[in-house]
């Protein structure tokens, strides 16, 4: 008799207390930069660390593009004011990159892919690749690996941001190379992509040297609530290790529902 009286009780207080469900993320790279624009961006755009690369502010305009307050960083334009001028998504694993391992990329690229591919769609659409950026920089850095740059003769002001074109390389600020390692961790462990001894540990030691910050934690619960998951080289769960073997828990079954906050830290465009 008491199971009668609490059962529905119980069933209340978990619909009460269960975080909202948000859905299963956005689907497509469009509606990926409205999802991080509307959910995960909102109220960074002024005074609150600036886009990814640069540390920019900039103003929203429209439900996922931007213009880029270049002065609030002393950013200075190398070519293409136009580009520079405006806030781009960036594929931190370029799509390139990615899209080069899948089979549709040989029949046509990413058009190709947008359309015979749902592994491709889900990675060109993945949140937790994604990061806002000055369009020049974006456009600059095209699918250049990341490796340490000496010297460029190319710069952007006080904007640490360094290419080397030649050699086809470049080099982000030292204040996200931690978030930018655990990025590509976290892609080429969920989609199973290759990667070289040499980047691994070039990596490793940006991880290491460059910890987890408070926004980063904050970033992934938000993508999490949209996604469905974190990333677990954020959150700790899983560390990436020479020889590192892949979970590929984005090739397989259903994408999962929203995930619960973890506990710690504080309470467009044209595509890259």
């Amino acid at each position: 008799m008491m199971r009668r009286v609490l059962g529905p009780f119980a069933f209340f207080l978990v619909l009460v207390l269960s975080p909202p469900v948000t859905g299963a993320g956005p689907q497509t790279f469009e509606q990926a930069k409205i999802h991080a624009r509307e959910h995960v961006y909102h109220d960074r755009n002024h005074g609150s660390g600036g886009d990814l690369y640069c540390g920019c502010d900039w103003r929203w305009v429209g439900r996922s593009a931007g213009r880029m307050d270049l002065a609030s960083c002393g950013y200075r334009i190398r070519a293409d004011p136009v580009r520079a001028g405006r806030l781009e998504w960036e594929h931190v694993v370029p799509a390139a990159d990615f899209g080069r391992a899948r089979q549709c990329w040989q029949g046509g690229g990413r058009d190709s892919c947008r359309e015979n591919d749902p592994v491709f769609n889900a990675m060109e659409a993945d949140l937790h690749n994604l990061a806002p950026s000055v369009g020049e920089i974006n456009h600059d850095r095209q699918n250049f690996p990341f490796s340490p740059v000496q010297a460029s003769s190319t710069g952007y002001g006080a904007c640490d941001f360094r290419i080397d074109f030649r050699s086809r390389t470049a080099e982000p600020r030292d204040a996200v190379k931690g978030m930018v390692a655990r990025i590509y961790f976290y892609m080429h462990d969920r989609y199973d992509l290759p990667m070289s001894r040499q980047l691994q540990q070039r990596l490793m030691h940006w991880h290491r040297h460059y910890p987890v910050a408070d926004w980063e934690r904050e970033r992934d619960r938000r993508i999490a609530a949209r996604m469905g998951h974190h990333n677990p080289f954020v959150t700790g769960a899983l560390h990436w290790t020479p020889g590192h073997r892949n979970s590929r828990a984005g090739l397989s079954g259903p994408r999962p529902m929203p995930a619960p906050a973890i506990s710690g830290g504080p309470a467009s465009t044209p595509a890259p």
